[in-house]
């Protein structure tokens, strides 16, 4: 008798054409959306010559967005965003996005519709596992694979095993996704889940917002899975069905599919975490954190750049000010966030406390441009990674957070907590 089968193991089998497989199986799966962006689309362009590709498999399903190094901050960046736009116009690219119209690219496919549950999607990027929020599996992949995506519309998984984690209880204050997948991390570590499928569960996942649920999705590659996952529910629907532009599938693991591993969390044992230079599995709650001054804070990125997060970020703002000679750089995910948040008010609340808002880039995550540290600077960030120069200088150092931490600590000037800012 055939072994039940987890969500991923389900996709992965479907979208092979296959009724059963288990993990360690090597299998060749049809791929629903390519995604490149403007630092690794030009690798896949040149090997998408070189391998003597005329056309994409689907115009409508290699989708090519540059996030990174726009608007372009030197030669170089304009040199490789001319190159992918220059190969967009010419494969006639559906879902190609320029500046102004543009967004980060895993906040901007989710609101569009363009990634839906179900989807197998490969992505030359380490977040493209984010999409694991609407029960799709999604993963990164490198340049080389991408560019025969781009031809074929294929490529090859060997089936992961799952660890399935369930989270339970009830949820402290300011405590979001953020702090859950940092939590994770920091008991697993960044090796814990190593090409491993994550799959989320418990009543206090079913109680999270879609822009939680892409949060822990989206952070699964720094404890080294393959990828995230969170069965999709009423709230998932609701989030798609208003965007989706073509049919998608609902999957769901199997009552007794086998695990590699199960992992219990008492929320209500989570304070907000931090998580210490130079790995996201140096976590610590914010009780244990101590005295770290700053000097730059970064709210956005495809982690924490959606308009939830601005709305908490803008909570713990409101009527207070930016600490002295501190940079506070708040970056919506994408132009619709950007519209929302000025209808609501939000920008007011950043300007006028000190921040500085810029268009959507992914900029500061990778140490691009757009808020670059100097040597000895030190920054909260709501985004990913605090690897070694992650943000710029080598010798600076990275502490993630959720988004209301990073809005507290940018008015104490230091890592704090917004209880502290919110009872002033």
């Amino acid at each position: 008798m055939k072994n039940k089968m987890t969500i991923t193991e389900k996709i992965l089998a479907h979208r092979a054409g296959l009724d059963h497989v288990e993990p360690g199986r090597l299998i060749k799966v049809k791929v629903d959306i390519a995604l490149g962006n403007d630092v690794t689309s030009p690798i896949a362009i040149q090997e998408f010559r070189k391998a003597g590709g005329k056309k994409v498999f689907d115009k409508n399903k290699v989708v090519i967005i540059p996030d990174h190094f726009t608007p372009n901050k030197d030669i170089k960046s304009a040199e490789q965003c001319k190159m992918v736009r220059d190969f967009a116009m010419e494969q006639d690219l559906v879902h190609y996005y320029e500046v102004g119209r543009m967004g980060i690219e895993h906040v901007l496919l989710p609101e569009q519709g363009i990634v839906l549950p179900g989807d197998v999607i490969i992505g030359a990027d380490s977040h493209t596992c984010t999409y694991g929020a609407l029960g799709a599996f999604a993963t990164g992949v490198g340049s080389t694979d991408l560019a025969a995506a781009m031809i074929n519309g294929e490529a090859w998984f060997k089936i992961p095993s799952t660890i399935k984690f369930v989270y339970y209880g009830k949820l402290n204050p300011w405590v979001d996704g953020k702090d859950l997948i940092l939590f994770t991390i920091g008991d697993i570590g960044v090796e814990g889940a190593l090409y491993q499928a994550m799959e989320f569960t418990g009543e206090v996942i079913q109680q999270l917002s879609m822009a939680s649920r892409f949060t822990m999705a989206n952070m699964a590659i720094e404890a080294g899975g393959k990828n995230g996952i969170i069965a999709p529910d009423k709230t998932t629907k609701d989030y798609v069905e208003k965007r989706a532009k073509r049919p998608f599938r609902l999957y769901e693991s199997d009552e007794k599919a086998e695990y590699s591993l199960v992992k219990e969390y008492d929320v209500s044992k989570i304070e907000p975490q931090v998580a210490f230079p130079h790995l996201p599995e140096n976590t610590r709650p914010i009780s244990e954190v101590g005295d770290v001054a700053i000097d730059q804070v970064v709210i956005g990125s495809c982690t924490n750049g959606r308009i939830e997060d601005l709305r908490v970020a803008a909570y713990v703002l409101k009527g207070n000010k930016v600490a002295p000679y501190l940079r506070l750089l708040v970056i919506p995910g994408t132009q619709e966030v950007y519209l929302q948040a000025m209808k609501e008010g939000l920008f007011d609340i950043f300007i006028e406390a000190g921040a500085a808002i810029s268009t959507p880039t992914c900029g500061p995550c990778l140490g691009g441009h757009m808020g670059i540290l100097a040597a000895g600077e030190r920054a909260v960030a709501t985004t990913n990674r605090n690897f070694v120069g992650r943000m710029g200088h080598p010798e600076s150092e990275v502490y993630l957070s959720n988004p209301a931490v990073a809005a507290a600590s940018a008015v104490l000037g230091k890592i704090g907590s917004p209880e502290v800012v919110c009872k002033n």
